[in-house]
């Protein structure tokens, strides 16, 4: 058998290896046009959640220490004015209180002897005085213990609604122990929280406008309010700083604890948010940013449906997505999903441009 010359056996081996696989097709994404639909934001305004709240929280306690016996009101009861709230155990102060009117009866009998005595001049001033001294302590003891008495009935000093009760019968107590946190009717107010990387763009006074989230048609219409109080230390678990927003022309009934939202003008006037959502978001190091999708006519090049890394200025991360101030402008085209799976300059197909979340 003739061998093949050497020169054929490269043709030979090139005929029996497999053909070079197809190119993968680009990608397929979905896109976004950003400022567009659900990705325009309100640039105007800030938002935040809140809470109803009375403008003054009173605590009650009894002025006496003892042993709770009774308690009438539960948590969120409207109270009225002088309506009893709880009892201690009346016996050691009924006791205290028998004591001293004796002592009182007693340094009374001894002034009207003493009395008659100096009358017959048995006795000097000095000794009729010491005499009236001891009676007046004795009946200043006395009405003190009546006052101690009286003090193991808890009594409501305004009307309003128990807004949480902090001791239990059974439970004994100091004086001045909290027992219940009353919230009296009059003023109310929406308790808000600012992020830490905010509260410096808000001033007390700043216009606002309330809405709350479980009042329905023609009661919804916005309230007008004003920020009252910004609190100058941080929350140690949240980082949040608390503020206040007082309400103008609200019902003094206002239910407590009714959610509420809070809408500021821009703390950075024209630096409009544009909102995109989380899903768009990829990390470069500590830095948020985003991919956006290059046109032939996208100023700084690219050919068309290539993706570049955009750096983005991020001020909130919410449930409907990340507040971007910077780095993006309305119009341009970004990846709504899947930021982690590109790579920069990587061809793309776009599924089906939309403006949504």
């Amino acid at each position: 058998m003739k061998l093949a010359p050497l020169f054929l056996l490269p043709l030979l081996l090139a005929g029996c290896s497999e053909p070079p696989p197809p190119l993968a097709a680009p990608r397929l994404v979905r896109t976004l046009i950003v400022g567009a639909g659900d990705t325009a934001t309100d640039g105007a305004f800030r938002s935040y959640s809140g809470e109803v709240r009375a403008r003054i929280e009173t605590t009650l306690g009894f002025r006496i220490a003892g042993k709770i016996v009774e308690r009438r009101v539960d948590a969120g009861m409207a109270v009225k004015a002088g309506q009893l709230l709880a009892r201690l155990d009346p016996a050691d102060a009924g006791l205290q209180a028998t004591q001293a009117e004796a002592q009182r009866a007693l340094a009374a009998a001894d002034l009207a002897r003493y009395r008659e005595l100096k009358a017959k001049n048995y006795i000097s001033v000095s000794a009729l005085d010491a005499r009236e001294t001891t009676f007046k302590a004795a009946e200043a003891q006395a009405a003190l213990a009546k006052n101690q008495a009286a003090y193991t009935n808890l009594i409501a000093d305004r009307a309003g609604v128990i807004g949480q009760v902090l001791a239990e019968p059974g439970q004994v107590v100091s004086a001045g122990q909290a027992v219940f946190r009353l919230a009296p009717d009059g003023e109310r107010e929406i308790a808000i929280a600012f992020p830490e990387g905010e509260v410096r763009g808000f001033k007390l006074g700043q216009a606002a406008e309330v809405t709350f989230w479980a009042t329905p048609g023609a009661a919804a219409q916005p309230l007008a309010g004003r920020l009252r109080e910004i609190s100058p230390v941080a929350d140690p678990v949240t980082r949040t700083y608390a503020a206040r927003v007082s309400l103008k022309d609200a019902d003094p009934l206002l239910p407590l604890g009714m959610t509420a939202t809070v809408r500021f003008p821009s703390a950075a006037p024209g630096a409009a948010r544009l909102l995109v959502p989380l899903s768009a978001i990829f990390q470069k190091g500590n830095q948020p940013a985003v991919w956006k999708v290059m046109q032939s006519g996208t100023p700084g090049g690219g050919a068309d449906n290539t993706v570049t890394l955009q750096v983005v200025s991020v001020t909130e991360f919410t449930d409907s997505g990340a507040a971007v101030v910077g780095g993006l402008t309305a119009g341009e085209q970004i990846v709504a999903a899947g930021a982690n799976l590109l790579t920069a300059g990587e061809k793309v197909r776009i599924a089906a441009p939309a403006a949504s979340k």
